[in-house]
């Protein structure tokens, strides 16, 4: 076994862990953690497959964009429990 076919089982095993983590976890933080991770992952797969364009795209929209929009999304609507103010009408 080469060192490229170890490499690509172990980032292989950390995409599918990563991606079944994201849909299992009831936590919507640690699912877009997970989310985040999985989606490197595949950026170095497709460095692995020398499309290193490909790959810099992965990151910079996918990484980038929709997780940053997911964890703005997850900080701007979590609710915090037990400072509910009541308000006499």
């Amino acid at each position: 076994m080469t060192t490229e076919t170890i490499a690509f089982g172990l980032f292989a095993l950390l995409t599918v862990a990563c991606s079944l983590g994201a849909v299992l976890v009831r936590d919507v933080w640690h699912s877009a953690l997970l989310l985040g991770g999985s989606l490197l992952s595949f950026a170095v797969h497709y460095v692995m497959l020398q499309a290193e364009f490909v790959a810099a795209m992965q990151i910079l929209v996918y990484v980038g964009g929709v997780l940053i929009l997911i964890t703005f999304a997850v900080m701007l609507t979590r609710q915090t429990r037990g400072t509910e103010e009541v308000t006499n009408a």
